[in-house]
């Protein structure tokens, strides 16, 4: 298929452009280059420099398009909490650009990147796609009008979407060929990364008093690698049986932040101070998905996501920075 990858240039996105163009698909990437960067734009892709805002752009870019990927949604998400209009603008009103470029070229297949941040607090674990409805965050908000943006498109246009509901994405490319580093990043793994190289002076761990096996958070980590395939195997599926879907994208495991920070220091080498901070505001304590429908409906498993090889393939990015503690 000509896909067009909106946001290819970012940490998922151009994972997720390397197995389109890994699996033979001609891909054109679209990115404003807000959050991605250039060195991870592959010589094999197309690239087009907007933003989803630039309605005519968009359009102009969907032409000759038999499917898109739409990674280019804002997530922070205490940003999201100070900045509303932010998220609005560029999430709900972006997505709202791109389907309706999508009807008015004739495309008729959507993967999207949702986020597990749709379910808000879990009320059972692992959790799965009925599990209910209440993001806590307005990121998670933006998503989640996003999905039913898609739905309505759905039944109106006959657009059919795969709506991915990742948990926790973490490492880079196992062949070592993407190696532009997250901007700001505030997830668990990129952070350490950055106290082993000495961007900072230490990590922070929030609470280590919660009831699990070592008093530390439990959540569900993923390798870049196979969500970027569940990308291409979302897109199979929905051409393929002309029908939607939601679906959450885990290892069905968990791992503590203790386990994560102990495995950094035993593969780096690195000492990375840590210090304990007080609990932040709405952290379950243990938060994994399940898998089960991907299983079923994708054909899909983890085949990268062990916690060595998150941490690995995440250092050895690091390590060609150059930066030194």
């Amino acid at each position: 298929m000509n896909v067009l990858i909106i946001g290819g240039a970012g940490y998922i996105g151009s994972h997720v452009t390397r197995e389109f163009l890994d699996q033979g698909h001609k891909v054109t990437v679209f990115d404003d280059l807000s959050s991605g960067l250039k060195e991870n734009l592959f010589p094999e892709a197309s690239f087009i420099q907007a933003t989803i805002l630039d309605y005519p752009a968009l359009l102009s870019a969907c032409r000759g398009i038999d499917a898109v990927v739409h990674l280019a949604a804002f997530k922070a998400v205490g940003e999201s909490m100070e900045k509303p209009e932010k998220y609005s603008l560029n999430n709900i009103n972006g997505t709202v650009h791109i389907l309706n470029a999508m009807s008015e070229t004739g495309i008729k297949y959507l993967v999207f990147s949702s986020s597990a941040a749709v379910y808000g607090q879990p009320q059972y674990v692992p959790v799965d796609e009925n599990h209910p409805l209440n993001p806590e965050s307005y990121y998670g908000f933006t998503k989640l009008e996003i999905e039913r943006f898609m739905i309505w498109y759905d039944r109106l246009k006959g657009i059919r979407f795969a709506s991915l509901r990742y948990f926790n994405a973490a490492g880079y490319d196992v062949k070592g060929r993407i190696c532009g580093l997250e901007q700001n990043p505030a997830n668990l793994i990129p952070v350490i990364m950055e106290a082993a190289v000495g961007i900072r002076r230490e990590l922070s761990i929030f609470g280590n008093d919660y009831d699990t096996r070592d008093g530390t958070c439990i959540r569900d980590y993923i390798h870049v690698s196979d969500l970027s395939v569940a990308h291409v195997s979302a897109l199979d599926y929905i051409s393929k049986n002309d029908r939607s879907l939601n679906i959450n994208l885990g290892t069905e495991t968990g791992t503590t932040v203790l386990e994560i920070l102990e495995a950094a220091r035993r593969i780096t080498g690195r000492p990375i101070p840590a210090v304990v901070s007080p609990r932040r505001p709405g952290d379950p304590a243990f938060l994994t998905a399940s898998s089960k429908l991907a299983r079923e409906s994708l054909s899909w498993k983890t085949e990268h996501s062990d916690i060595d090889t998150l941490i690995r393939t995440t250092w050895e990015v690091y390590k060609k920075t150059g930066i030194r503690a």
